[in-house]
């Protein structure tokens, strides 16, 4: 046992044994042994090489100041480009082949043979060809129009598939954050993951906050996974379903996992659509019948020509003249043929879904199946989101309710915003729960400025701090962040729990408006104090809320809480909070939305918006561009679901929000 042990060990030393290209570049581990660490689980192998420090020096990277630029194309050649190998695109020559399979088109071009074959021998040349010439020719132009749209939708297709796979990630190079392509992602890369993003290569965790992978795409489990320093291998595919963290990119491209299985699968190839089907399968029919008719059409006359001839006692006696009958009654039958065989059919079906196609195109609608071009003119509802699809997704706080009173931003500057008149200590806790609680970082991009990376809602925050005169990186220098519950989309908040420079500890939170709220037992007054909140108080800090949504406003709560001691345990608590601030943050509604809803209500289509935003905010902006009518329903998802089926099918018809 102990030997066969060795023996393995000691034929995975010299597989993996570092060339002297690696050597040369700078590296001490070989490229297909750094992918093994993740692809084969392998925590073995990752203790041999010293852990995640042991890695990265084995690959030079610092987790301060991650790759070098400069070394990019180096990582690329020796470990490999973020990038899968793809089919090679099927070319025209193929479509036409492909085109030509079609069964109706085979009867015809076996017809159109026939046709010639038998029009030479009964009409002569070049009489004869033209029966056969026509057809062949509408068989040539359905393939040929047919091939062409296939083969622009293909190339359209792979420029949207192009676009679709330009996903920017978050990491750092030479000592800053910076946005780069996945595309551009090398071996060395320290890259910043948080809740919904796609793990972009194979990688080991380096540090972080409650991160939890959902492997599903790979193992097929629907059981999350938790990441931390005992279990820290992160696979190219898998998506994070909740917290944060960094990792170090150890395999990219085809030695990742994912790349192992992209290898395995086949391009499936395209349906027939609805219309297509039926159709074909009519001209079949006709086809069929067709065939009847001529063969029983040709052995009508046969019979009756054998049975004249047997009469007049001339059975026995053949001349040419006799066989061309024959063959002038094969040439009926064939004519009965090509006459029965519906050779415009395919062509018009090609035409229509082709000029379907291209108007859609036109108007900015790429469809990857045909038959979608059928069914959408059977649509009756579209649902859609509302942030980023009916609003820009640039969002900036447009109103603020802090100590007992509202304000409006009415200037984007720091003298403008200053005039509120915000006590030092209001203001000096305003920056706490705003800089301290958030998942923005700033970068200095290539000119030196600097760059806000994050969700549009949480830039919006961020930058209404700097514009009050805050300083980010001394908040986070003074604070230390022990321990970080991200948001998502069950929660609704996001909470953190800090080390004031005393060494006390205090815990801040931001979230949907009804949710924080509701944790909160004192507001802060203008001189900096909590003072209790009363029942009158809450009334009217949620008049305000639903004012500032009753706007269009999305409404979110800032609020914290401090600790007694300088340690705790468990997670982070959820009552007993002091409310700060209430912040209405706008996204202004796309240019055209309103058209295109009224648009699509003329040609009866009713236009539905689901979206997880406040209830209120949800409503003001559908009236806002037409959505929610007279008449409509707005209603939240909790409440919809707790519906029986019959309540359900009364209610539907009438929604048009739905939260």
């Amino acid at each position: 046992m102990t030997a066969g042990a060795a023996a393995e060990n000691a034929s995975g030393q010299s597989e993996y044994r570092i060339s002297d290209e690696v050597k040369e570049a700078g590296f001490e581990i070989d490229p297909d042994e750094l992918a093994s660490i993740v692809r084969e689980h392998g925590m073995k192998g990752l203790k041999k090489n010293g852990g995640v420090d042991g890695i990265a020096e084995k690959v030079s990277v610092s987790f301060e100041e991650g790759v070098r630029t400069s070394d990019v194309s180096t990582r690329q050649k020796i470990y490999g480009c973020n990038r899968y190998t793809e089919k090679p695109p099927r070319s025209f020559l193929m479509f036409v082949w492909e085109a030509m399979q079609d069964l109706t088109l085979i009867i015809l071009m076996i017809c159109a043979l026939v046709s010639i074959g038998v029009g030479i021998a009964t009409e002569g040349w070049p009489k004869g060809m033209y029966d056969g010439l026509g057809i062949i020719l509408s068989v040539f132009l359905v393939v040929m129009v047919t091939a062409a749209s296939d083969y622009n939708q293909s190339l359209q297709f792979r420029d949207l598939d192009r676009e679709k796979k330009k996903i920017s990630i978050q990491v750092t190079r030479d000592g800053r954050k910076q946005e780069i392509s996945i595309y551009d992602l090398v071996v060395g890369d320290v890259v910043q993951l948080s809740i919904g993003d796609i793990v972009p290569a194979d990688g080991i965790y380096i540090s972080g906050y409650s991160l939890v992978i959902d492997e599903s795409s790979l193992s097929g489990e629907s059981e999350p996974v938790n990441v931390y320093e005992n279990k820290p291998l992160l696979l190219s595919g898998t998506k994070v379903q909740d917290g944060s963290g960094k990792m170090i990119v150890t395999a990219v491209g085809m030695r990742t996992e994912w790349g192992k299985l992209m290898e395995t699968l086949s391009e499936g190839g395209e349906d027939e659509t609805p219309l297509q089907v039926k159709l074909n399968g009519v001209a079949t029919v006709i086809g069929k019948i067709g065939l009847a008719f001529a063969v029983l059409t040709f052995l009508v006359l046969t019979v009756r020509f054998l049975v004249e001839k047997a009469l007049r006692n001339e059975f026995t006696d053949w001349s040419s003249s006799d066989a061309m009958t024959l063959l002038n009654y094969f040439a009926i039958a064939v004519t009965i043929i090509v006459v029965a065989v519906p050779e415009g059919l395919p062509l018009a079906v090609t035409l229509s879904l082709a000029f379907a196609m291209k108007k859609l195109m036109n108007e900015k609608a790429l469809v990857r199946h045909l038959s979608a071009c059928e069914t959408m003119g059977s649509a009756t509802c579209i649902c859609t989101d509302k942030t980023g699809t009916l609003t820009t997704n640039c969002m900036v706080v447009d109103k603020i309710w802090i100590h007992g009173k509202t304000e409006v931003i009415k200037s984007r500057h720091s003298e403008g915003i200053l005039e509120m008149g915000i006590s030092e200590g209001v203001l000096s806790l305003l920056f706490q729960v705003i800089f301290q609680n958030t998942a923005c970082e700033t970068s200095k991009d290539e000119n030196g400025k600097n760059k806000i990376l994050g969700t549009p809602t949480e830039k919006a925050l961020f930058e209404f701090g700097l514009l009050l005169g805050g300083d980010f990186d001394a908040q986070r220098k003074d604070f230390q962040i022990m321990k970080v519950e991200p948001f998502n989309s069950v929660r609704k908040k996001m909470s953190v729990l800090v080390a004031l420079p005393s060494g006390e500890l205090r815990a801040f939170c931001k979230g949907a408006s009804e949710i924080v709220l509701k944790m909160c037992d004192k507001f802060l007054d203008d001189s900096g104090k909590s003072v209790p909140l009363s029942e009158e108080q809450i009334l009217s800090i949620s008049d305000v809320i639903n004012g500032f949504a009753s706007e269009a406003l999305r409404t979110l709560c800032l609020a914290f809480k401090d600790l007694d001691g300088p340690a705790y345990e468990g997670s982070i608590p959820d009552f007993g909070y002091t409310l700060v601030t209430v912040v209405g943050i706008k996204d202004p509604l796309r240019p055209g939305v309103k058209d295109a809803v009224q648009t699509c209500l003329a040609a009866g289509i009713t236009v539905r918006m689901v979206t997880g935003d406040n209830i209120n905010t949800a409503k003001a902006i559908a009236k806002e561009c037409g959505i929610l009518t007279e008449g409509g329903v707005a209603i939240e998802g909790p409440e919809f679901r707790i519906m029986n089926p019959q309540q359900m099918r009364e209610k539907i018809p009438k929604i048009q929000v739905l939260e």
